[in-house]
C-alpha cells in the first residue's frame, strides 16, 4: 500500500474516535445515561398478578422442556 492511503486510513480512524469520545463526554454531561427512577418504576408497576403469571411461564417452560428432552429420539 501507499504511504498515501495509510496517513489518510490513520486520520480518518483517529477523527472518528475523536468524534466518539466527544459524543460519549457530550451525553455524559447532559444526562443521557442517567436512569434514576428505573428501579422505583419497577417496583411501583409490579403487581401480584405480574408475578403470578412470571412463574407460570416459568413452570411452563421447565415442562416444555423436560417433554423435549424425555422425547428426544437422534436420528437415524
Amino acid at each position: 500500500m501507499s504511504e498515501s492511503i495509510i496517513i489518510l486510513m490513520l486520520s480518518v480512524s483517529t477523527f472518528l474516535g475523536a468524534l466518539g469520545l466527544l459524543a460519549l463526554i457530550w451525553g455524559v454531561k447532559t444526562g443521557q445515561f442517567d436512569d434514576q427512577s428505573k428501579f422505583i418504576d419497577g417496583a411501583r408497576y409490579d403487581n401480584q398478578e405480574d408475578l403470578e403469571d412470571a412463574v407460570r411461564m416459568s413452570e411452563k417452560q421447565k415442562r416444555a422442556e423436560t417433554k423435549s428432552k424425555s422425547n428426544y429420539m437422534p436420528p437415524d
